[in-house]
C-alpha cells in the first residue's frame, strides 16, 4: 500500500510537471518560429499602407484584418513577435548577468561589498520598477535598444538578493569548506563550486522574467514610450486599436491575446523547469 501510494504520488507529480513544461515550451517555440520566420510567414509587407483597405475585418486576404492605415495586422503581429522576444530575452539577460554577479560577490565576500550591494538593492526596491522605467524613458529617446537596456538595468535587485542568500548558505556547506581547505582560490570556489549550485533559481528567474519584460515593453509601447511606429510591436498595435475599439475589435484582441499567451508560455516554462530541476518536486 505504501509503495503504491508513493508511486502514484510521484507519477502524478511527474506527469503534471511534464505537462506544464511541455505546454510552456510549445507556446514559446510557436512564438520563436513566428519571430524567426516572420519574413516568410507574413502574407503582406507590414509597413505597406493601403488607405482604400483601412479597418477591414478579418478575411481570407487579411486573416487578422487591417489597421487604420490599411496595413495587414497579421504581418505586423508576426514582425512584432521578433521585437517582443528580443526585448524580453536581451533585457532579462542583462538583468540576470548583473543580478547573479552582484549576488555572488555580496554572498561570498560579505563585509563592505555585501553592505554596499545590499543597500543598492534596497534603494532600487523602494521604487516601483515600472514607474522607475517610465522616469528613465522620459529622458531618453524611446527605441528598442534603450528599452532593453533600461529594463535590464532596473530588473536585477530581486535576483541579486536571492543569489546572495543561496551563496551564504552554500558558503557554510561541507564541500565548499573542503575546497577552501584544499587551497582553491576565490575564482574557482565561485565559478566551479558555488555558481553551478545557484543556476536552478537563476534559470527559473530568467524564464519568468522574460514574460514580465515582454509585458513591460508592451505597456511602454501602449503608452507611446516604447517601440515607435512604424516599427510594429504588440503594444503600439494595441495603442492604435484603442482609438477604434468600437469599430475594429481585431486591433485590440489579437495583440492582447499574443501578449497574454507569450507571458503564459514563459511562466509555464519557468514553473516546469523549477519542478523538473528540484528533486523535492519529483517526490
Amino acid at each position: 500500500m505504501s509503495y503504491t501510494a508513493t508511486w502514484t504520488r510521484v507519477s502524478g507529480t511527474g506527469e503534471t510537471m511534464n505537462r506544464t513544461l511541455a505546454a510552456g515550451l510549445a507556446i514559446c517555440a510557436l512564438f520563436a518560429v513566428c519571430a524567426v520566420f516572420a519574413g516568410r510567414l507574413s502574407p503582406h509587407d507590414p509597413l505597406a499602407q493601403n488607405l482604400a483597405a483601412r479597418l477591414q475585418p478579418p478575411s481570407a486576404v487579411h486573416p487578422m484584418g487591417t489597421d487604420e492605415l490599411g496595413r495587414d495586422v497579421l504581418s505586423r503581429m508576426l514582425h512584432a513577435a521578433g521585437v517582443s522576444l528580443t526585448v524580453g530575452l536581451v533585457s532579462v539577460g542583462i538583468a540576470t548577468v548583473i543580478g547573479t554577479t552582484l549576488g555572488l560577490i555580496a554572498g561570498f565576500y560579505g563585509g563592505l561589498p555585501d553592505t554596499l550591494i545590499m543597500r543598492a538593492v534596497d534603494i532600487m526596491l523602494c521604487f516601483p520598477v515600472f514607474f522607475l522605467i517610465l522616469m528613465v524613458v522620459a529622458f531618453l529617446k524611446p527605441n528598442v535598444f534603450n528599452i532593453m537596456v533600461i529594463i535590464g538595468l532596473t530588473s536585477w535587485p530581486g535576483l541579486a538578493r536571492y543569489v546572495r542568500g543561496e551563496v551564504l548558505s552554500l558558503r557554510e556547506s561541507e564541500f565548499v569548506r573542503s575546497a577552501v581547505m584544499a587551497g582553491f582560490g576565490a575564482g574557482r570556489l565561485l565559478f566551479v563550486h558555488i555558481l553551478p549550485n545557484v543556476l536552478v533559481p537563476v534559470v527559473v528567474t530568467f524564464s519568468l522574467g522574460v514574460g514580465g519584460a515582454i509585458l513591460t515593453e508592451s505597456a511602454l509601447s501602449f503608452l507611446g514610450l516604447g517601440v515607435q511606429p512604424p516599427q510594429p510591436s504588440w503594444g503600439n498595435i494595441l495603442l492604435a486599436g484603442k482609438e477604434y475599439i468600437h469599430m475594429a475589435w481585431w486591433l485590440s484582441v489579437f495583440p492582447g491575446l499574443a501578449i497574454f499567451f507569450a507571458v503564459i508560455g514563459f511562466t509555464l516554462s519557468g514553473e516546469g523547469i523549477r519542478q523538473w530541476l528540484n528533486p523535492r518536486e519529483r517526490g
